[in-house]
């Protein structure tokens, strides 16, 4: 069964415009087959497991048959759990979001039966329950349903198998004879078809085959995340294992630019895509992606459609994809030409349920994992950096520097002295740079953070990872890589003469002891001001804290934007120095 697009299933706008807002830019195979059948008046017998997008399949077309002025249950979904019902409720409730006067309510055990029936009183026209609590409302008085033109029994073998036979019969059976039926099953056994011939006429069979759909080379895994700590989350992966090449998935337009600002402002080389950048643009980020212009792409599904990189090093789910074949397209994008990848999943809530019903359907091997610790990270960073130093050794790549080193132990320094200075040295500038080198006027780096949201690509400021990536290339003679790297070089400052004149002192509560570059500095206050290059100064950083020549005319709006925004797991406080007491 192939996809199609949603607008060409025949649905009302309102509903074609909560679909776009909720990212689902294309219909899955059974919401291909089923949204027309049920919007037809069919019966409709459903083959397909969870993860296939099956609640989208059945919630569009019992929205579109409700009465928005009558206030009587018009539509039930009846659920094995209770975490099933809540879930279809939510996305019920999304997609009923431009539809101006459908109500819905879920129904289970283990909450208040007041407030379900407040809700059922108000006028809910969609009913999603249990079925146990659905019986004991039948039997209260308070679900009745005269008016029902829609019923819809999900994954009936796993209610069969919970034992809610009866219930599912005696709710059928004081349902209206003419109303609509739907069953969704992932099995057919006899007991399944003896209850759709008892209770259904003439229905269609809709099977859409579960199948084996993983990337073999993807090693992947997923973490249970706050939705609040994604961004911490998504940043901590990739500072650990050193990634430099990726794409990071969201489901929604909105999400990919906030995703794309955090990201910024946090100082990674990030661009993004989606249906409401041109395609002359998209084509340029495309391009510039390929050749690693940047570091990360942000984009939603349909958009990055067609992009074809063989050495991607990460995939990133930070929103998950509506079913498992979306899911296997996204990571498919690593691992290519005989190459290894990997793919992290973010999910939060009950999004978990929906992550396992993926994993069923599509026989992914997924492992669950645990978010890594700061801690962990720094040791990773500590670790990336000894088995570079040990490999220079080892090749002896280096230049010879005996005499310096002969002078400094004349002195009395220890060996192992002077080689944690160096380190120490290498850690908060790469190269010593003199004051009186002028910056320049304009940098690429830091005209693509302030010249608007055209698409031009981030850097992130990480003398680690070797500069902050691509800016927009006008303005340059060229598109080379080089740019940014000498951008970085020119704001490298590892020490401080006295307050450059036009300039004040910013005190940072944040320093050496958290492993701060002057290159993050730099970053951060590019990234998340936007303002142009030359309001940074000279830079010294101390074991506690930094100092940072602003210019006058920034400082005011350095230290507004920069106040709560978070360094290397510490929440920044920029003060002027004169008020900290340096």
């Amino acid at each position: 069964m192939e996809k199609r697009e949603f607008a060409e299933l025949g649905l009302s706008p309102e509903i074609l415009k909560a679909v776009d807002k909720m990212g689902f830019e294309e219909a899955s195979p059974i919401q291909t087959a089923v949204i027309p059948l049920l919007l037809e008046g069919r019966n409709v017998v459903g083959q397909s497991a969870t993860g296939s997008g099956k609640t989208v399949a059945f919630a569009i077309p019992a929205i579109e048959r409700v009465d928005p002025k009558l206030k009587k249950v018009q539509a039930l979904i009846l659920c094995p759990t209770r975490e099933l019902a809540v879930q279809v409720a939510e996305e019920v409730n999304k997609l009923a979001s431009f539809k101006r006067g459908v109500m819905e309510v879920p129904i289970y055990g283990g909450q208040s039966y007041d407030r379900q029936y407040r809700a059922l009183k108000a006028g809910a026209q969609i009913v999603i329950g249990t079925p146990g609590r659905v019986m004991d409302h039948m039997e209260r008085g308070t679900l009745v349903f005269d008016h029902l033109k829609m019923v819809i029994l999900d994954e009936c073998d796993r209610m069969l198998d919970m034992g809610f036979r009866d219930d599912i019969e005696k709710v059928l059976a004081s349902t209206p004879p003419e109303r609509q039926s739907l069953f969704f099953s992932a099995t057919m056994p006899k007991l399944i078809r003896d209850l759709i011939g008892r209770y259904t006429s003439n229905p269609a069979a809709v099977k859409i085959e579960a199948k084996a759909l993983n990337a073999p080379s993807v090693d992947q895994v997923f973490f249970e995340v706050d939705r609040r700590s994604k961004i911490e989350a998504l940043t901590r992966l990739i500072d650990l294992h050193d990634f430099r090449h990726g794409i990071v998935f969201c489901s929604t337009k909105i999400m990919v630019d906030e995703l794309d600002e955090h990201l910024h402002a946090r100082g990674y080389a990030t661009d993004r895509l989606h249906g409401d950048i041109s395609q002359t643009q998209r084509n340029r980020v495309t391009e510039k992606f390929k050749r690693r212009g940047f570091e990360f792409l942000v984009a939603t599904d349909v958009a990055a459609r067609g992009l074809d990189v063989d050495d991607l090093e990460v995939v990133f789910n930070f929103d998950l994809p509506n079913d498992a074949e979306d899911y296997t397209h996204r990571i498919g994008r690593t691992g290519r030409a005989g190459k290894s990848g990997r793919a992290f999943t973010f999910v939060s809530g009950r999004e978990l349920y929906k992550l396992q019903g993926m994993i069923r359907y599509g026989k992914l091997n997924l492992r669950r994992e645990r978010l890594p610790s700061l801690d962990q990270v720094e040791e990773a960073r500590e670790h990336a950096f000894y088995e570079k130093l040990r490999t220079t050794l080892e090749e002896a790549k280096y230049q010879k520097c005996e005499r310096m080193i002969d002078r400094l132990l004349e002195q009395g320094y220890a060996s192992t002295d002077i080689a944690s200075a160096l380190i120490h040295l290498m850690n908060t500038a790469s190269e010593p740079k003199t004051k009186e080198k002028p910056a320049p006027e304009r940098s690429a780096r830091f005209e693509s953070s302030s010249g608007g949201r055209g698409g031009e690509s981030r850097g992130r400021g990480d003398a680690g990872r070797g500069g902050y990536g691509g800016g927009d290339d006008r303005g340059r003679g060229n598109d080379s890589e080089s740019g940014p790297r000498q951008d970085k070089e020119a704001f490298d400052r590892p020490g401080r003469t006295g307050r450059e004149e036009g300039y004040t002192t910013v005190f940072f509560n944040i320093g050496r002891k958290q492993l701060i570059t002057p290159s993050d500095l730099v970053g951060k206050i590019a990234g998340v001001t936007r303002l142009p290059a030359n309001v940074v100064g000279a830079i010294d950083i101390k074991q506690r804290h930094s100092l940072v020549d602003v210019s006058d005319k920034a400082v005011d709006e350095v230290l507004q934007k920069l106040a709560g925004v978070r360094m290397k797991g510490v929440t920044v406080q920029p003060v002027p120095a004169a008020e900290a007491g340096e």
